[in-house]
């Protein structure tokens, strides 16, 4: 008998993507549905994600951009140094910040940051940048597995799952515990497809599976309505071309050179 659940990493507003992976999920049979936060940014309408959270009762973690909002913050705390990343950061959160209704920033308030769970009696603790920070970026490239180790370590888990980077990783560590970034919903993983990501966890007599899950959605209605709000082509160029305009100066090298620009 397999334990599962389903991880979805930032929605970025991307609603349309949303429904499709949660219609997805059910599909496969999948009763148990964790958000990992970063609920708004890049697209439109930040308060229907919320919408569909809230009514499909899935479980959400407050991620760096919902707790921002939440509180009314001056920025996303994204944790961006160059200027360029910043300056889209910025961009994306005063919209966000501007149509999210009083109403969802109360509910972000009441967010966990973490949550500890059991799949087939193993320990997994569910974050958003890391355990350690809100905002941590875990990149594939750059995380050591001893590093990764000592986190499972530190913070007793036998499995670790954040987002925040927007690209999906999964490492089985020596000791057999297991690293994992569920990438996100609300953008494409700098690859050249419309499609975006979610994650299926499970366990079972063979050990821990991670699946990555592509999500197809009608990108160009969200590219559409991205454009009729008002926010940057550079946004809309990404949802339709499915390659990272904004938001580059921040990765590493290897990283970077799997994209275009």
């Amino acid at each position: 008998m397999k334990d599962q659940i389903a991880l979805l990493g930032g929605v970025y507003s991307n609603y349309l993507a949303l429904n499709a992976a949660l219609d997805d999920i059910d599909a496969r049979g999948i009763e148990h549905v964790f958000c990992l936060g970063d609920l708004g940014a890049f697209g439109p309408h930040p308060d229907k994600t919320v919408d569909i959270l809230r009514e499909h009762r899935v479980v959400t973690l407050q991620g760096n951009y919902d707790n921002s909002i939440a509180f009314g913050l001056d920025d996303c705390q994204c944790g961006y140094t160059d200027p360029r990343d910043n300056y889209y950061a910025k961009l994306s959160y005063d919209y966000t910040l501007n149509n999210t209704s009083e109403h969802h920033r109360r509910w972000m308030r009441t967010l966990p940051q973490q949550l500890r769970i059991k799949l087939a009696g193993k320990d997994v603790l569910l974050c958003h940048g890391s355990p350690r920070q809100l905002n941590e970026f875990m990149w594939e490239s750059t995380t050591p597995t001893h590093f990764l180790e000592k986190l499972c370590v530190d913070f007793e888990a036998d499995i670790i799952a954040c987002t925040h980077t927007g690209l999906h990783w999964h490492r089985a560590l020596p000791s057999g515990r297991h690293f994992i970034n569920a990438g996100v919903l609300g953008r494409p993983a700098n690859d050249g497809t419309t499609n975006v990501w979610y994650t299926v966890l499970s366990h079972d007599d063979d050990g821990v599976d991670v699946e990555f899950v592509p999500v197809y959605y009608d990108y160009a209605k969200l590219a559409a309505e991205m454009e009729s709000e008002g926010l940057p082509h550079e946004f809309v160029r990404t949802i339709c071309e499915g390659w990272w305009t904004t938001c580059l100066e921040v990765l590493p090298a290897k990283e970077r050179a799997r994209g275009r620009f």
